[in-house]
């Protein structure tokens, strides 16, 4: 027997032990008689200890176990999108046609069509020379998308020959001087981030289209966000929305650990919705990661990593992608369940002890970066968290809290009174706004932060009284503070709520969003100067250019009409003070 294949010692779940075999941490291994996959990740002298990533049901000891000597790596090229990939880059159409509606074990299939051709277009020739990283040519992947061929990291010289026309992934395309063959694929290792030159400091927005985000809670191109929230209280439909709508050119989305109808109204929707930005459909720009919760959980635990290695990719092709995690509570679930496979020492609520670091590891492959050759990429991540009953005091909430920069909270009982996006404006937080407030002021108004500060004081401020509401009643209120609730009670339901399903509603121009905001603030102004010269308080803010303003929304060309409709509700606002 060759020091490459050993013999099952033990088997715990998807944990198995293995002797006789010489390994290294993090080699690829296959188990047993059906050469199921894995990976070493654990050493005990001769003993290997696997996480396998298929069932192991009826795998016995003394089973043949034989290791590739690779790492768990992905396969890059054309071909990416469009795709829907299990937790380990097996797409799943593929094991379809192989195996039917139900996933058995021990299948293996090219993350490509190893056959299909692409028409490759170089844009450098021979005697160039050439450094990792550097684009060599270009192919029209999808309609919207041009998938640039790079030279791998670690690797470069002069270009000895070069070839345009039509190849597989796995045909030579370039060859360098030191015999060095350059194929359209390329295969990385998912647990080591790919490298880049620099990374920026976090000074332009991801323009979501949702207002209560850009406007209150803005995340940066290369920031991480946290969207914590119960059963129920919108985090897929807040990530379909971002994926749908968010100025990022490529997106990867993660199902992780997600239940199977969910994940299968997912997989559904995506195919058939269209990009508002191309009119073609979204998944020209999309890969899917589906790991559902019946999955085995090593292959999800994989899942995080393929997706932000794909991610790295096309970032370094220039491109800003956004990454959807959906959830990262599943995950640390299966970290949980592997680690009390391995008998580690668990730390708080049963998880692995290394869980924040983990969390940690994750985040920080976001960025916005100089790229190897010199173009500007980033990715975006946004995890969604599912903590057990909301209750965000738990680890992975707070382990997650404590690495990213915007927190969305999502709120159940918002949720129960249809106030959607659900996203709890007293306890959601950005930590980016000091550093994008000069890209506002820049490219939408001066005054934007300002204005932000005003309607964010508003909010807290409606708050407050609401306790006293709660005690003695609105009436009871001096008018001035009743005016402040019915201005708060206005950015609830006219700036805050937005139809995710409406056609006009559900993408809000950041100069709109602006625009709005004004509104807000000139309506409390004008209806101030009403009462303080005499007008009730009733017919100031019941007027009916009011409730045009704040129905428009909902019509194309809003933004054009905005200030027509501010200053008619300013005419019936003074008009109220005459009545008196």
């Amino acid at each position: 027997m060759s020091k490459s294949e050993g013999t099952i010692f033990r088997i715990s779940g998807p944990v198995v032990t293995a002797v006789g075999m010489e390994a290294g941490m993090y080699d690829v291994v296959r188990v047993g008689h059906e050469g199921l996959m894995g990976e070493v990740i654990e050493l005990h002298g001769d003993k290997a200890v696997i996480q396998v990533y298929e069932d192991t049901s009826g795998i016995r000891p003394g089973e043949p176990v034989l290791n590739t000597k690779e790492t768990l790596s992905v396969a890059l090229g054309p071909g990416l999108l469009t795709q829907i990939y299990d937790g380990i880059q097996r797409p799943l159409a593929t094991l379809e046609e192989v195996m039917g509606v139900f996933i058995t074990r021990g299948v293996d299939a090219d993350a490509f069509d190893l056959d299909k051709k692409w028409t490759f277009e170089p844009t450098v020739k021979a005697g160039d020379a050439v450094v990792s990283g550097q684009c060599i040519g270009e192919v029209q992947e999808t309609e919207t998308i041009r998938h640039k061929i790079m030279i791998p990291p670690g690797k470069g010289g002069v270009v000895k020959s070069i070839e345009s026309g039509d190849f597989n992934v796995v045909e030579t395309v370039c060859m360098l001087d030191d015999g060095t063959e350059i194929q359209m694929m390329q295969k990385w290792p998912v647990r080591t981030p790919r490298p880049y030159q620099q990374k920026y400091a976090p000074d332009t927005p991801l323009v979501t289209g949702m207002r209560i985000l850009d406007f209150l809670f803005p995340l940066a191109k290369g920031g991480a966000a946290g969207i914590p929230g119960p059963f129920g209280s919108g985090k897929t439909v807040t990530q379909q929305s971002l994926a749908k709508y968010s100025d990022a050119q490529i997106v990867v989305y993660i199902g992780c650990g997600e239940r199977g109808n969910e994940m299968t109204e997912v997989l559904d929707e995506f195919p058939h919705l269209i990009d508002p930005n191309t009119g073609k459909p979204l998944m020209n720009r999309t890969v899917m990661i589906a790991n559902t919760s019946n999955m085995p959980v090593a292959a999800r635990e994989a899942s995080v990593y393929t997706g932000i290695t794909i991610a790295e990719y096309f970032r370094d092709m220039g491109y800003d992608v956004a990454l959807m995690a959906d959830s990262t509570s599943r995950w640390a679930e299966a970290m949980r369940e592997i680690s009390s496979r391995l008998e580690e020492m668990p730390g708080e609520e049963g998880y692995p002890a290394y869980l924040s670091s983990r969390i940690a590891e994750f985040y920080e492959r976001a960025g916005r970066v100089q790229t190897l050759n010199g173009e500007d990429g980033s990715v975006t991540v946004i995890g969604a968290v599912s903590p057990p009953g909301g209750d965000i005091s738990e680890p992975v909430s707070q382990g997650t809290l404590r690495i990213v920069k915007v927190f969305w909270g999502l709120d159940a009982s918002l949720a129960r009174q249809r106030h959607f996006p659900a996203i709890n404006w007293l306890s959601s937080y950005s930590l980016y706004p000091q550093s994008l407030n000069q890209w506002f002021r820049d490219n939408i108004a001066q005054d934007f932060p300002e204005i932000r500060t005003q309607i964010s004081g508003l909010l807290q401020e409606e708050a407050e009284l609401q306790e006293i509401v709660q005690l003695v009643g609105s009436d009871a209120l001096p008018t001035d503070q009743q005016l402040t609730l019915e201005v708060a009670r206005m950015i609830r339901e006219y700036f805050l709520q937005q139809n995710g399903f409406h056609d006009v509603d559900a993408f809000c121009d950041i100069k709109q969003q602006y625009a709005m905001a004004k509104a807000i603030l000139t309506f409390q102004e004008s209806a101030k100067n009403a009462m303080s010269a005499g007008a009730a308080l009733d017919d100031v803010v019941n007027v009916p250019a009011r409730t045009t303003l704040m129905r428009g929304r909902f019509e194309k060309g809003y933004l054009d009409e905005i200030d027509g409709m501010v200053e008619e509700m300013n005419k019936e606002i003074a008009a109220a003070i005459e009545e008196n």
